[in-house]
């Protein structure tokens, strides 16, 4: 009896020992699995972060447009228009853009296009937003002190009756009176020069645009 009951405890014995050891190797794979998601949740982490950081770089834009890091210049083509041969970046950033050309014909802009539809400004406009409006695919009519008055009254009646296009003072140009669209400009002599209609009916939505048919409302307006 005594012996039954002898083997009877060390049988028990041995059950409990595996299950402790069972136990113990469960334990030890919870722990390589906790250990092991840890790991990969914090690689996540850092990967994200790293893409977010780009984004975020690539979004920002610094302080200069792509079209910049990028040289290019301009070609005159036998028309007079002259046209840009180089990258224009097309990036919505949030700093400053120093553009190679003046007035600008594209590169990377702010997020809001100023309004394009026959809009007529009677002072300077923001080269970031206008160049947005260039890639909706607008003229923009721009003109120094130079410029006469009876051209700058008669350009902006064309423009007034013209979607998709823009007018505004830039003294900072070369040129009294000067049309620009998307990669593409030119000077010209006065309203009456026939080279302001060959302009618009080109360029207007034409085919250099980016993003054809966008719209030239419900942006920014002075």
């Amino acid at each position: 009896m005594g012996s039954a009951n002898q083997t009877g405890s060390t049988a028990r014995k041995a059950r409990i020992e595996e299950m402790r050891r069972a136990e113990q190797a469960r334990e030890r794979r919870n722990r390589f699995l906790v250990i092991t998601g840890s790991v990969v949740a914090v690689a996540a982490l850092v990967v994200g972060g790293v893409f977010v950081v780009r984004s975020q770089s690539d979004d920002d834009g610094g302080s200069t447009a792509s079209d910049a890091k990028n040289p290019g210049k301009f070609v005159t083509g036998a028309d007079g228009v002259k046209t840009w041969k180089g990258t224009l970046g097309r990036t919505h950033v949030s700093k400053t853009v120093n553009y190679p050309m003046e007035p600008p014909v594209g590169g990377d802009h702010n997020q809001v296009w100023l309004n394009c539809n026959g809009d007529v400004y009677t002072k300077a406009v923001d080269n970031m937003n206008a160049v947005h409006s260039l890639e909706h695919g607008a003229v923009w009519v721009t003109y120094n002190s130079k410029a006469g008055k009876a051209d700058i009254e008669a350009l902006a009646a064309k423009v007034k009756k013209t979607p998709y296009t823009l007018m505004s003072p830039d003294d900072e140009q070369a040129d009294p009176i000067m049309l620009s669209a998307w990669g593409h400009q030119r000077t010209v002599t006065g309203a009456s020069d026939p080279n302001v209609d060959a302009f618009f009916e080109k360029f207007v939505q034409g085919e250099q645009t980016p993003e054809p048919g966008a719209a030239c409302t419900g942006g920014l307006s002075q």
